[in-house]
């Protein structure tokens, strides 16, 4: 008969959580909570952007603290429901997690106070609100979770809820978008979930942090090579990288713009962010086996996209291209790996979701003036908003990788450890995809921005409307702004924070030990 006797569990376990054990959690907490009571207030819309606002707001202030503790003390674990690891559902925060979860909150909560705008009435009552939250809970717990399992389920809750941003409006081109997207998500979600039995079939456990520890003891005997396959095909169908990447630029334009400025700066990178975790942390050799598969897709990517950037005549589908090269550059620091690459990648992949999030919203601005996204029907902006046109001159310079902004300290990163390995190709798909890329946004800027209006120097374009700019609009996209030129002109530390957050992914022995505190498994 089995004994009766009580376990201690407190060998294993922390019984009385502290506030920063709780910090863990309250990000999903916050999301799900927020999105169940505004459903509840769905006749109530008014109070909708209000609840919200106030609640990713919260969830900011939340993951700033989560920052600090993980800084301060190492990568923290919660346990769900008392079960000890690796059997319990485990919410284990490290740097990259934490540092990710914070910039997506940050960006979340400039969609929402420019929805105040964008989103009327009738886009309220249909639920924009309550899918944002939801949608943040799903891309929260995607960061924080520390087991495979919980890190699909995460993928689903943020999925279900992107389908529903995307359908808002319900109007032909939408729907056209969203079964696009739907279709090639579902097959990615698909291969996820067979690589995840997969994984569970070889290892006995879906902890991540068990997986990382046993993954030395099982690599001759298991076919570790094809889980590692499937996981970069399913989280590179995810990322929207080369060969799978084409639904992006296909499904992002679509949309309201602030739901495209919030699926361009969040959902693409979760999948950046998985294979970080799978096949750095988890598989690491086999991903040094592929390294050289992983730096041609990502080159592929870098430079197709700025190409397709290039060829583009609506702002909404050049600025799909960009997503997608910067995908490639965040690949190439998954293929160089190391500290160097590793940094590289999650310091452009925090770049990336501030600024592919302030264009999209700036392409909002830009259709309001304007009355279209069409360049060809664009002109004037420089002399009607000249504040706004130097706005959209210093994103524009952040997306081209130019020196002093944000987006040139990553690729400048990327350059150095792609030389330091011999890989001067992969350098030099960097610099193109750069170079291109920075011709694609002077094109933009100067027929947009620079060339006359109507009747002006014989430009046939609309004039746009004069400057009246709603503060709903413009405080997210000033906001987003100055943070991606401080972090331009100040690098230093988000240099140093990405170089201990890839240090912590190469390295996972912190980790394993939040987990298990007393170095084993029980």
């Amino acid at each position: 008969m089995a004994s009766s006797t009580p376990v201690d569990l407190s060998h294993a376990l922390v019984m009385e959580p502290t506030g920063a054990e709780w910090l863990t959690i309250l990000p999903v907490a916050i999301g799900l909570g927020c999105g169940a009571l505004l459903m509840m207030l769905r006749y109530s819309t008014r109070l909708h952007p209000l609840i919200a606002i106030i609640g990713l707001a919260v969830m900011v202030l939340v993951d700033l603290l989560l920052v600090g503790r993980v800084i301060a003390a190492g990568p923290v674990t919660m346990m769900m429901g008392r079960w000890l690891p690796p059997f319990g559902i485990a919410f284990t925060v490290d740097l990259t997690g934490a540092l990710l979860a914070l910039t997506a909150a940050l960006a979340a909560l400039a969609g929402a106070i420019y929805a105040l705008r964008d989103i009327d009435a009738s886009g309220r009552r249909y639920g924009f609100y309550p899918f944002l939250m939801v949608m943040m809970a799903g891309v929260s717990g995607a960061f924080l979770t520390g087991d495979i399992f919980n890190l699909y389920v995460w993928f689903e809750v943020l999925l279900i809820s992107s389908f529903g941003l995307l359908v808002l409006g319900s109007e032909r081109e939408q729907i056209d978008g969203a079964v696009k997207y739907a279709v090639l998500n579902l097959i990615g979600t698909t291969l996820f979930l067979i690589s995840v039995g997969y994984l569970y079939a070889i290892f006995g456990t879906l902890n991540m942090a068990d997986i990382a520890t046993k993954a030395g003891d099982l690599r001759e005997t298991a076919p570790l090579m094809t889980l590692a396959a499937l996981f970069l095909l399913a989280f590179g169908m995810k990322a929207a990288a080369f060969p799978v990447n084409f639904w992006l630029p296909a499904s992002y334009h679509t949309p309201r713009v602030v739901v495209s400025a919030l699926f361009a700066g969040l959902l693409t990178k979760v999948g950046v962010y998985a294979l970080l975790r799978t096949m750095v942390m988890l598989l690491p050799v086999e991903r040094e086996a592929l390294s050289l598969v992983i730096a041609v897709a990502a080159a592929l990517t870098m430079v197709l996209g700025a190409m397709g950037a290039l060829a583009q005549s609506d702002i909404r589908r050049f600025l799909g291209f960009v997503v997608v090269s910067g995908i490639g550059s965040m690949l190439a620091g998954v293929a160089i790996a190391g500290i160097a690459g590793l940094s590289a990648a999650i310091f452009y992949a925090l770049h990336s979701i501030l600024l592919m999030t302030a264009l999209y919203l700036v392409s909002g601005e830009v259709a309001r003036r304007a009355g279209s996204y069409r360049l060809h029907e664009v002109a004037g902006l420089w002399a009607a908003a000249p504040w706004f046109s130097g706005l959209s001159l210093a994103l524009f310079l952040a997306g081209s990788g130019l020196p002093p902004f944000s987006g040139f300290w990553p690729k400048a990163m990327l350059v150095k450890a792609s030389l330091d390995i011999g890989a001067w190709w992969l350098a030099g798909a960097i610099l193109l995809s750069g170079f291109l890329t920075t011709i694609a946004f002077g094109r933009l800027f100067l027929l947009a921005y620079w060339r006359p209006a109507a009747g002006e120097g014989g430009s046939s374009a609309a004039a746009v409307t004069v400057d009246r700019s709603s503060p709903a609009a413009m405080l997210p996209i000033v906001a987003l702004t100055v943070l991606i030129v401080w972090f331009g002109f100040f690098p230093e530390a988000l240099v140093d924070l990405s170089q201990q957050a890839a240090t912590g992914l190469a390295d996972p022995t912190a980790y394993y030990h939040s987990v298990f505190p007393n170095g084993g498994r029980p």
